[in-house]
């Protein structure tokens, strides 16, 4: 497939490098331009692009760039992209190490379910809940035993089946969570974020979760400051 991946930080990085070398044609850009990706290309064999090509012609767009930033986007980033075209959510909410304030999240609104509300599509909500480096390096052959799960979360059954393919070629085993309005359950603070658990495990850490956004996870009136010191 024709994969666009809209960020160049830990996770985008890391599925473009898993994503290429699984066989699939991988662009990258991010908000500098293609000449600062150029280390990058050549680590994962990803094209650096600027953003409007990562998605033109894509089947599977992945925006993964902080949340603070996702209304940055330009505005007509999608314009003539099939609405087929796959988007994937990476994004977490980190009011106090990263973003600031972002009111709709504080009032409750699921993080996924915000983003489509800035980038006018649905998405899925995937690759949100593990460590940069252990999606990495700890993907396994299907069938090991205790292969690490992720959960994978989307309104568009046909949308989320694609995803979770992609998750199983890199190595874990997918877990359907459910519609966007579940996707609170794999949010930070909850039980299956960066636990590293299998399936079974990832389907009992969902069901564990609390909807109520845990204080240390909403921002304050000096929000914010950063993943050293959260303010």
């Amino acid at each position: 497939m024709k994969i666009g991946i809209i960020g160049a930080g830990n996770i985008g990085s890391v599925l473009a490098l898993r994503f290429s070398e699984n066989g699939h044609d991988v662009r990258i850009a991010n908000s500098r331009g293609p000449a600062s990706l150029a280390d990058i290309g050549r680590e994962t064999g990803a094209t650096a692009v600027e953003a409007r090509d990562a998605v033109k012609g894509a089947d599977v767009v992945v925006v993964t760039i902080p949340e603070a930033k996702v209304p940055s986007l330009p505005k007509d980033l999608f314009a003539g992209v099939p609405v087929s075209v796959v988007v994937v959510d990476t994004g977490n909410y980190y009011p106090q190490q990263r973003d600031g304030r972002i009111e709709g999240i504080e009032k409750g609104t699921p993080e996924s379910r915000w983003v489509e509300q800035q980038i006018g599509r649905p998405v899925v909500k995937a690759f949100n809940n593990i460590y940069a480096d252990h999606l990495r390096k700890r993907g396994k052959p299907s069938g090991t035993a205790g292969r690490i799960a992720l959960p994978v979360a989307g309104d568009d059954t046909k949308a989320k089946a694609v995803v979770m393919k992609l998750v199983d070629e890199i190595g874990f085993d997918p877990v359907d969570a459910g519609e966007i309005d579940d996707s609170w359950r794999q949010q930070p603070a909850t039980p299956v974020y960066t636990g590293d658990f299998d399936a079974a495990g990832v389907r009992a850490a969902l069901k564990q979760a609390d909807p109520i956004r845990k204080p240390e996870w909403r921002a304050t009136d000096k929000s914010p400051g950063t993943f050293e010191n959260p303010a």
